[in-house]
């Protein structure tokens, strides 16, 4: 078991304890947080140890947990390794591209891993449906939320839309080649909804749209390929696959058929891959233990990470032209 630490114990900082003290993987140290009264409470509340310096923290663990406000994730990121500690860090990686890209150097230096937060690439509705997204040439998401306060320091491209662009660069095997967007601030200081459209090097399409002011919550993506449809519910963890083939010479009466204009007939089938219910967080913070463990490539990459937050960075930057 590989001992653990906490950094940051707000909303999402508290599901993170909870999940490494179940953890058969790692051993849960203790936890530190800025607010060292609310420390305490939390402290308290559920039996975790408190300690009252980072510095401390980190000595007496193997793994830091990093799941602090974005602002601190590279001074935080910065002491653990340097004190040769692998990190975890909350997504996204870092404030800046500078910060991410010094994250990777340092954890190259001192010989750590680290993995970043991504936790949609855990979905299970995404793991029953990523081996058949073969060479998608047109994605379409939406991610849209009620709105929260929480999480409104920062544009709606890094709060929610940098799942789907993690999630896009994880499936579409090519450089991207243009980006255009835009933005509207309606009840924040940064934009709180924003379209994109990013196109590929291999003729991809991926269009996105995120919201944080909606009526309602959706997290969904349709990818469209050749002979096949894939659609996503991330919110629901649901799936669904509609594929092509060519037609028989003799189809049965309850065949779905399409001829085209060139008389070419094709057969429509639908499929709901099985989807196996999984707590993605604990899954995310458990492969990481199996990387480390067995010195193999985390599943989000520091680098990967760092891709998504320069594509979120550019989008950002179409805002202000």
């Amino acid at each position: 078991m590989l001992k653990v630490g906490v950094l940051g114990a707000g909303h999402l900082g508290k599901i993170h304890l909870r999940l490494l003290q179940q953890s058969e993987k790692y051993e849960l140290v203790g936890f530190y947080d800025e607010n060292q009264e609310y420390a305490q409470k939390i402290s308290k509340e559920f039996g975790y140890t408190n300690f009252n310096t980072i510095a401390k923290l980190i000595h007496a663990v193997d793994v830091i947990d990093i799941v602090t406000p974005t602002l601190s994730h590279y001074k935080c990121a910065r002491a653990a390794i340097k004190s040769g500690k692998h990190v975890f860090i909350e997504k996204p990686i870092s404030n800046t591209i500078e910060e991410a890209e010094e994250i990777i150097a340092l954890a190259n230096e001192y010989n750590v891993k680290g993995q970043v937060g991504h936790v949609e690439r855990f979905n299970p509705a995404f793991i029953a449906t990523k081996n058949m997204i073969e060479n998608p040439m047109f994605i379409e998401t939406h991610r849209l939320a009620e709105f929260n306060p929480r999480g409104t320091d920062v544009p709606v491209v890094l709060d929610l839309m940098i799942h789907d662009i993690d999630v896009i660069l994880s499936v579409v095997k090519s450089k991207v080649k243009n980006i255009s967007a835009s933005g509207v601030s309606v009840i924040s200081d940064t934009p709180d909804i924003a379209n994109a459209r990013i196109e590929f090097e291999n003729g991809c399409v991926a269009n996105l749209t995120s919201s944080r002011i909606s009526m309602k919550n959706m997290r969904k993506t349709r990818f469209f390929q050749k002979d096949a449809y894939i659609s996503v519910d991330f919110l629901e963890k649901k799936c669904e696959v509609v594929k092509m083939k060519d037609a028989p010479e003799v189809p049965g009466d309850f065949d779905m058929i399409l001829q085209n204009a060139e008389g070419v007939k094709k057969q429509i089938y639908f499929s709901n891959p099985d989807v196996t219910q999984n707590n993605a967080i604990l899954d995310e913070l458990e492969t990481f233990a199996d990387a480390i463990n067995n010195n193999a490539t985390p599943i989000v990459t520091l680098d990967q990470a760092t891709e998504a937050l320069r594509v979120a960075h550019q989008i950002i930057a179409c805002f202000k032209k």
